[in-house]
């Protein structure tokens, strides 16, 4: 049973550590994309979900890329960035591929083109346009982070299992807090059972002790009793010897003698 608690407990904990990352990637992806229309990033990195079919199947819609900051100087014809852009009149970010990247009085110019569409991008854009290199993808990943930003997504998914996993943590404590005070009370009893066993053993080594006194007393009492009956047959003897003559031996003769 001790197993499978522990197992169950391990469990657990694995479980509600993927949700704290889950949803801490959901918070860090929600905020990535700023008002000002800066992008944060952690450590360099930057996860996007990917809206669109634009550069399948190198990644897909829903999935999740991941984007690091690079140097533009170091960009290359075939490397995949996301950059700043205006589609349908509206702020957003783009990630395709460059297709060629031209240089004027030292300043570059880079011409993109989704893998999946058959024109390139009409918008050429320049060096502080580009917010990091593509790296990685997370397959369906996006479609998560998706439904996280739904109210009953977000309560599920992360909500839900947070609260379940508090209320396990105080019931837990709960537990270990009533073994703790049961392991206090067994400790006690045994303290107090020794403390019995000790009087009783101190008692009966008492009683042991006077059981042999009294028999050592017994004993010189009988050492005493016959110290006197030896004196007592001593006196008699000695008596009975003044009394024939000194002579232990010597009593009345009887019977005739022959001739």
């Amino acid at each position: 049973m001790s197993t499978v608690k522990k197992a169950a407990s391990i469990v657990i904990s694995v479980v509600m550590w993927i949700i704290i990352l889950v949803a801490a990637l959901f918070a860090f992806t929600t905020l990535a994309t700023k008002d000002d229309g800066s992008v944060s990033s952690l450590a360099g990195f930057t996860p996007l979900t990917v809206q669109s079919e634009s550069m399948a199947p190198t990644f897909d819609q829903d999935d999740l890329i991941i984007i690091k900051k690079c140097d533009p100087s170091t960009l290359e014809v075939g490397d995949i960035v996301t950059f700043h852009a205006i589609i349908d009149n509206q702020y957003a970010l783009n990630t395709h591929r460059i297709i060629s990247i031209n240089e004027v009085n030292g300043l570059n110019s880079y011409t993109t083109k989704g893998d999946n569409n058959e024109l390139a991008d009409q918008h050429v854009i320049a060096d502080g346009d580009i917010v990091g290199k593509y790296v990685g993808k997370i397959p369906y990943m996006g479609k998560v982070i998706g439904f996280l930003s739904s109210t009953w997504g977000f309560l599920v998914v992360i909500v839900l299992p947070m609260l379940l996993f508090f209320i396990y943590q105080v019931y837990h404590l709960v537990i270990v807090g009533m073994n703790l005070k049961r392991a206090v009370a067994e400790e006690d009893r045994l303290k107090q059972a020794e403390a019995i066993v000790d009087s009783e053993d101190s008692q009966a080594a008492a009683a042991d002790r006077a059981k042999a006194e009294a028999a050592r007393a017994e004993a010189e009492a009988a050492l005493e009793e016959a110290k006197r009956l030896k004196a007592e047959a001593e006196a008699k003897l000695a008596s009975a010897e003044s009394a024939n003559g000194g002579d232990p031996g010597a009593g009345p003769e009887s019977g005739s003698e022959s001739k």
